[in-house]
């Protein structure tokens, strides 16, 4: 049993240590990993530009993008990946709202040049190590 000092030192010494710990991997994390993961180095003006039209579009109203946002609509975290830079500019530069099993998509009706801006985005964010997340669906669950 440890008396009353001992318990002491051992609290104090144990908040210390892993306030330590927690701040060196803090800073870790924000200097060296964030940036390389995320690609921070390949930030161009277009993928700027496109999270700018993102943003002032509200596309997390319905969207989640890294996990954050709405559940209305699919994440976009890999769209890129799953489906191409085609798809994308044609659902964006669309006249008439889109409406895939039944949700329907506001039509923005973008220009070519700010379609494109959002493209590169995408692409960025499909460019992120982001340790397996969004995970892939079961080839079980896939039609």
């Amino acid at each position: 049993m440890l008396s009353k000092k001992q318990a002491k030192v051992f609290f104090l010494g144990g908040t210390l240590l892993f306030s330590l710990i927690f701040l060196g991997l803090s800073y870790e994390s924000i200097t060296a990993s964030i940036p390389k993961k995320t690609n921070a180095d390949q930030i161009s003006d277009a993928v700027i530009r496109g999270k700018h039209i993102w943003d002032s579009n509200n596309c997390m109203g319905c969207h989640t993008l890294l996990g954050e946002g709405a559940y209305y609509a699919p994440e976009l975290t890999k769209v890129y990946e799953r489906k191409g830079e085609t798809y994308i500019k044609t659902v964006l530069m669309s006249e008439k709202p889109w409406a895939p099993r039944g949700r329907q998509m506001v039509a923005y009706g973008l220009s070519e040049e700010d379609a494109n801006d959002v493209v590169e985005f995408f692409k960025w964010v499909n460019e992120m190590d982001l340790n397996g997340f969004p995970p892939k669906p079961s080839e079980a669950l896939q039609p």
